[in-house]
């Protein structure tokens, strides 16, 4: 078995750019979720870490809004934005174009995905870089599910994404490991924005712990867009994540951080 790992985090740009402006008790305790899911993505001694993201429009628009993409590039950069404003320090990430192909081609047999020799990391794969490989030492192979243009990835399709990637992964040699990262609930760039709804985040985290195919295929995106905003779309990196490890999750850390504008989330799931 090469997937070695399989976990799932929040990504929001105020996790990082505006970190003190968090109550103390719940920044200290989502900071500690990070670390114990970093702790244990290093226990597993990976050769290289897929990021399964939802880009923010830094490199495809609605000219081209592939459903999926994987990068196939040596090396990428980021963040694009502001680094002072993010508060995470730009730096080259390594990648694996020979690996990234392998895990491609594999892909291709049962999933249609779109790849990239050039990258540009926004914050979706930056922020969660900075909590989980902070010494920059991973080589990384991007992944984008479209969560942000519509039509978007139908939430089965996502879930066959992450069972390709772990078909995939399965068949190479290196030990992969995979991070879902994404919402859950919230309203980016809207006047909703800081509106967290806590009881939906703890409905769907319990089905993904359980790791319930038809009870998270069963959302709606009209459903999802009144009870999670736009923002709550991205459980299709979740799923995808679920679909991939195949086992049950472990919440490490749900705390709604209004000042951060999202349910902060960083969890485990068990790989069989």
């Amino acid at each position: 078995m090469s997937l070695v790992f399989v976990g799932v985090c929040s990504h929001a740009p105020g996790i990082t750019g505006r970190e003190e402006r968090a109550p103390r008790e719940l920044r200290d305790e989502l900071y500690a979720g990070y670390a114990t899911m970093r702790a244990a993505l290093e226990d597993t001694k990976p050769d290289a870490l897929i990021v399964i993201a939802a880009e923010h429009f830094a490199n495809f628009f609605m000219n081209n809004m592939p459903s999926f993409a994987l990068g196939m590039a040596d090396q990428y950069h980021g963040p694009i934005e502001d680094a002072d404003w993010l508060r995470v320090p730009q730096r080259t990430v390594k990648g694996a174009a020979d690996l990234s192909r392998r895990i491609i081609s594999a892909i291709m047999q049962t999933v249609d995905v779109s790849y990239c020799e050039e990258w540009k990391f926004d914050h979706g794969i930056m922020v969660p870089l900075h909590f989980l490989d902070p010494g920059n030492k991973l080589p990384v192979i991007p992944a984008n599910i479209n969560c942000q243009g519509p039509p978007l990835t139908p939430l089965h399709r996502a879930w066959a994404f992450g069972d390709a990637i772990r078909r995939a992964a399965d068949t190479v040699p290196e030990r992969i490991a995979l991070v879902g990262t994404g919402g859950i609930s919230h309203w980016p760039a809207t006047p909703d924005s800081g509106r967290i709804n806590e009881a939906w985040d703890r409905e769907f985290l319990d089905k993904w712990s359980r790791n319930d195919r038809d009870a998270m295929l069963a959302y709606k995106d009209t459903e999802i867009y009144r009870n999670a905003g736009q923002g709550g779309f991205e459980i299709r990196t979740f799923i995808s994540a679920a679909a991939a490890a195949r086992g049950r999750g472990n919440v490490i850390c749900y705390t709604p951080i209004p000042i951060y504008a999202v349910g902060c989330t960083t969890a485990t799931m068990e790989i069989v």
